[in-house]
């Protein structure tokens, strides 16, 4: 006579994967929609008509005197990367920082 082994351990395995799974569905919708509502509201606040321009970025911090070119460099780089520094403010902060 076939006898089932441990139905109520599979039954949990089998529910306790399929609730994780159905977590991680929903963390992701609710991630996605978090960014596609923040995208929504940089987008209208740029297309209001005589709306506000981007904020300006306040003067840059003055590196210390002590610290080498190339660590100046990659913190305006760092900054650049996430967004902080346009192509221009970029482009301005290292020929001010080379002496160009």
């Amino acid at each position: 006579m076939f006898r089932r082994r441990r139905p109520l351990l599979r039954a949990a395995v089998v529910g306790g994967g399929a609730y994780m799974a159905g977590k991680k569905v929903a963390q992701n919708s609710a991630d996605r929609s978090a960014q596609e509502a923040d995208q929504d509201a940089r987008i209208s606040s740029l297309e209001q008509p005589g709306g506000a321009s981007p904020a300006e970025p306040g003067p840059q911090p003055a590196a210390e005197p002590g610290t080498p070119i190339s660590e100046q460099l990659k913190q305006l780089t760092a900054l650049h990367e996430d967004g902080s520094l346009t192509d221009e403010e970029f482009a301005a902060a290292k020929k001010q920082l080379l002496g160009i």
